[in-house]
C-alpha cells in the first residue's frame, strides 16, 4: 500500500477507535525493525512495561530476547505526573532517545498529553515538542491516538494529524444492517511517497496485524 514501507524519519500517526489493534500495530513495527538490526524505543503513556512485554508475547514475537540483546526498550512516560513528563518532552528526550540510537520510535498514545497541559495551546506545544525529540533523533516514528467516537477519521485531539507527515486510520467496517463486520484501514496521507488510497481490510491474528492489500476495497476513494 506504501509502496515500500514508511519513509524513513517520518512521524506517521496511527489513529483509530479502541479494539483496532494501534499498540499492537507499534509493538509489531519496532519487533519488524529489530529482525533487520534496527534498534527500537517504546514510549508508552498508557501501560506499564509488563503487561506491554505481554500483549507482544501472545503473538509469539521474541520480544524478550529483542528487550535483552537492547534491540528494543520500553520507556514509560507517566502524565499523571504532570510537571517531569512536560520536562523530560521539551528537554531531555531528544538526547535520551539519539543515545539509545533507537532507529524506531512508537509513542502510544499521544491523547494522553492533553493531561499535561490545560488548554490547547499547551497541548500544541507538548504535541509539537515529543515530535521535535523523535525527529532530533532521527527515528522513523508511529505515533498512535485515539479517534474521536463522533467522527472517527480523525483523532480525539484534532491535533496529531498537524504534526504528522503520514496518517493512518485503522477502523471498523459496518455492513448494511449497521453491524461491524470486520476491520479496515486506510492511508490518509503519506507525505513524499506515492500510496494506495483505497480502504484495505485487516485482521488481528496468531502473528499480529496482517493486511490483505490485494483485496477488493471496501468502496474508499
Amino acid at each position: 500500500m506504501l509502496g515500500g514501507g514508511f519513509p524513513s524519519g517520518h512521524v506517521v500517526l496511527v489513529t483509530g477507535l479502541p479494539g483496532t489493534g494501534k499498540t499492537c500495530f507499534g509493538l509489531q513495527f519496532l519487533m519488524a525493525g529489530a529482525a533487520i538490526g534496527e534498534k527500537g524505543v517504546f514510549l508508552s503513556l498508557e501501560e506499564d512495561v509488563a503487561p506491554l512485554l505481554e500483549s507482544a508475547r501472545q503473538f509469539h514475537w521474541p520480544v524478550d530476547v529483542a528487550v535483552k540483546a537492547g534491540m528494543m526498550k520500553i520507556l514509560r512516560i507517566d502524565p499523571k505526573e504532570t510537571r517531569q513528563s512536560l520536562h523530560r518532552i521539551q528537554g531531555e528526550l531528544g538526547k535520551e532517545l539519539t543515545g539509545l540510537g533507537a532507529r524506531r520510535i512508537v509513542v502510544d498514545s499521544v491523547s494522553l498529553l492533553n493531561m499535561l497541559s490545560d488548554d490547547e495551546s499547551g497541548r500544541r506545544s507538548t504535541l509539537f515538542a515529543l515530535a521535535a525529540a523523535c525527529r532530533e533523533a532521527g527515528a522513523t516514528t508511529v505515533l498512535t491516538a485515539e479517534a474521536d467516537p463522533l467522527h472517527p477519521e480523525v483523532s480525539r485531539d484534532g491535533l496529531s494529524e498537524y504534526v504528522a507527515d503520514g496518517v493512518l486510520l485503522l477502523g471498523y467496517r459496518t455492513g448494511a444492517d449497521g453491524h461491524r463486520v470486520g476491520l479496515s484501514l486506510r492511508v490518509l496521507k503519506m507525505r513524499r511517497t506515492a500510496h494506495v488510497r483505497t480502504v484495505q481490510p485487516y485482521s488481528i491474528g496468531a502473528n499480529g496485524i496482517a493486511v490483505d492489500a490485494k483485496a477488493v476495497d471496501f468502496g474508499g476513494p
